[in-house]
């Protein structure tokens, strides 16, 4: 059984040789197919993921101390984040068919740690709404119970984590969009403070209030991934200079 629930299991089970990043990978796109029904991903970067799995599978066996922080971290991203090349709409049909030519400063963080982006996930559409039931593409169901809503506009990530569709999700939140999903469908969820995340390639809803937030199974794995994003940004003059602390 792959059913990993942090980051600490999943990298001692790659360090003892029990998985590799490609056998991860296949065990979560099957999870997302089974889970169809809830409505979480817009996109999945089936093929694209299964190379950068494959990679990073030779990466650690030439040399396993090379490998990055997030190594067999598989994520995914709220469709109001830019990854470029990469179609983000933000729920909406307006921006349907647009391709960013950019990724925001937190998945470029994210990447050059060795994780693994498996796709986007649904939201409220331009991410104002608190049920996920706005967006274009139709509502997502809370996992635990599909009649109930999973709370919003971050409500998708929140079940691709409960639903054990990834290790964990990328949200946002302006006025609880992350937590309230978090709440809503038992996860952890962490808004950080204004600016501790640069909001670079953040399709804004309200500037002076928005954040990018972490939803995953473990505060642990939360504390990992603040660690790797947080940070100056020369693109975003709101960001803190704070030294980024190695924990809480």
């Amino acid at each position: 059984m792959l059913d990993f629930t942090s980051l600490s299991q999943t990298q001692n089970a790659l360090q003892a040789g029990k998985t590799t990043c490609v056998q991860l990978l296949e065990h979560y796109l099957e999870r997302i197919e089974a889970t169809r029904h809830l409505n979480i991903y817009i996109e999945v970067y089936e093929e694209e993921a299964r190379q950068r799995a494959n990679e990073l599978d030779e990466k650690f066996r030439q040399d396993p101390a090379t490998v990055g922080k997030l190594f067999g971290a598989v994520i995914s991203i709220k469709d109001v984040i830019c990854y470029a090349n990469h179609e983000v709409t933000a729920g909406s049909k307006i921006l349907k068919g647009f391709k960013s030519l950019f990724s925001a400063t937190a998945v470029e963080r994210l990447l050059a740690e060795d994780a693994i982006i498996i796709g986007r996930v649904n939201c409220d559409e331009f991410a104002m709404g608190s049920t996920n039931e706005t967006s274009c593409y139709g509502p997502t169901r809370n996992a635990a119970d599909p009649t109930k809503v999973p709370g919003g506009s971050s409500g998708a990530s929140a079940v691709a984590v409960q639903a054990g569709t990834c290790l964990a999700s990328i949200g946002s939140d302006t006025g609880g969009s992350v937590r309230q999903p978090a709440a809503f469908c038992g996860v952890v969820g962490f808004k950080p403070t204004y600016g501790r995340i640069s909001r670079h390639g953040l399709l804004a809803y309200a500037s002076s209030f928005d954040q990018i937030g972490i939803l995953a199974n473990e505060v642990a794995d939360v504390s990992a991934l603040l660690e790797v994003m947080a940070g100056p940004d020369d693109f975003d003059a709101t960001c803190s200079e704070r030294p980024v602390e190695a924990d809480f």
